[in-house]
């Protein structure tokens, strides 16, 4: 069967218009706001907001549609594969190319609705996600996992939950660290951060649960906001839960556990990396572009272009430098759409996933530190955006699972190989 590998018209040109924003909106703000760490971009939130809210929309109608015809959920018909990633990776690598910091300062779900999408029941689907589509106030989300004593590997964590009958409520207790957009979806009305807690510690990874705490609930606060490298624009914050009650519907998938058995609610949950880790990767891929043209602009400036027609051995360092640059990039992409197509034609992408991650963290890091050294004093200078681009591009390794860590995962799926035997 053929590959194409067209982008739909119609994403085309929703691209051409988001890159009028990144380029309007971002670009000119992009070193003032990487200087004054955490000023909110407050044009460009409000010239996103509309787009961001239709697309929820959309998604929450068909959700509401199914419900009414008595259906259960599930990607696309077969035949008729979705386009909703596809367009959405798009947009993130563009935003990004604009500025990866200022573009995580979007108003939007992001983890926290991919959980509630991945294993919520219809009726949570509904109540919470209505939110992100509906009202003219932008509404944002976050996804709280990391723990002081608890990073990549998710068996240490110590945030609890227990359930007290008599008020029919979740009581939360414990800390957060290094949540992206925490602030903000704390702060702003109707906001809402996805808990990872343990309901059974004994149990390991199946007592493991996500939890809906809404913005303006008692006991929970924020601890502090990271002064960061790079991605300054948005805040990165810890969270800190004392006796934090939320309503019992509250918790997404199961309440019960099985020890030594994950249910669909641990695994539901650890899905959502399924569909965030190829938009990470797109996000990279847009610092990693924007490096690229920056430094072909520049040295066009200089006299010196890049000639795609002539054998390796009559090219300059300089040229098989860039050449090769833009090889590595172009691969990386590619593993991304195959990553997100997956998702759009309700394929299992884990594997694929990762592998997106892990190409475009190792890939534009590398891109960003090279084109710094290639534009010599002045890459380094803040004059240029060029050494924002290399610091805002090692998030990208990290974030989401590290490139260590998503290189296990790749080795374990090829090799078949389980967490306790590959580690």
């Amino acid at each position: 069967m053929a590959i194409n590998f067209e982008i739909p018209e119609f994403i085309n040109q929703q691209a051409q218009m988001v890159r009028w924003v990144a380029e309007t909106t971002m670009r000119t703000v992009a070193r003032e706001l990487d200087e004054n760490e955490h000023a909110r971009p407050t044009a460009f939130v409000e010239q996103m907001w509309p787009i961001l809210r239709d697309q929820q929309k959309a998604t929450l109608d068909k959700l509401r549609a199914m419900e009414s015809n008595g259906e259960n959920g599930g990607g696309e018909k077969k035949g008729r594969p979705s386009t909703r990633m596809l367009g959405l990776m798009l947009m993130v690598e563009m935003l990004s190319w604009g500025d990866a910091g200022i573009y995580l300062c979007l108003p939007s779900p992001a983890l926290g609705g991919a959980a509630i999408e991945a294993v919520g029941t219809t009726e949570q689907k509904l109540r919470l996600l209505s939110r992100f589509a509906e009202g003219d106030k932008p509404v944002w989300g976050a996804m709280a996992i990391t723990e002081p004593g608890a990073g990549s590997d998710n068996s240490s964590m110590s945030t609890t939950a227990v359930f007290d009958e008599e008020t029919n409520e979740w009581v939360i207790n414990g800390e957060k660290i290094f949540i992206t957009s925490g602030k903000l979806s704390l702060e702003e009305s109707n906001g809402l951060v996805i808990v990872w807690a343990t309901v059974n510690k004994a149990a390991g990874r199946a007592g493991i649960k996500p939890f809906v705490v809404e913005a303006g609930t008692p006991g929970v606060s924020i601890g502090k906001v990271e002064i960061k490298h790079g991605i300054r624009a948005s805040d990165t914050a810890v969270l800190v839960f004392n006796d934090a009650r939320i309503p019992a519907n509250n918790i997404l998938g199961s309440a019960d556990v099985q020890a030594g058995k994950e249910d669909k609610g641990f695994k539901g949950a650890m899905a959502t990396f399924d569909a965030s880790r190829p938009l990470v990767a797109a996000s990279t891929l847009g610092v990693g572009r924007a490096a690229l043209e920056f430094l072909k602009e520049k040295l066009a400036e200089n006299g010196l272009t890049i000639p795609y027609n002539l054998p390796y051995h009559k090219l300059t360092a300089v040229q098989r430098d860039v050449l090769e640059m833009e090889a590595e990039w172009r691969a990386a992409y590619l593993l991304t759409l195959r990553s997100i197509s997956m998702l759009d034609q309700g394929q299992h992408n884990s594997l694929e996933a990762s592998m997106a991650k892990v190409k475009s963290g190792k890939v534009v890091t590398e891109i960003a530190q090279k084109a710094v050294g290639l534009l010599g004093s002045m890459g380094y200078s803040r004059e240029w955006l060029a050494e924002k681009w290399m610091r805002d591009a090692k998030i990208g390794d990290i974030y989401e699972g590290t490139g260590q860590i998503n290189t296990l995962i790749v080795a374990r799926r090829i090799l078949g190989y389980t967490r306790r035997e590959l580690a």
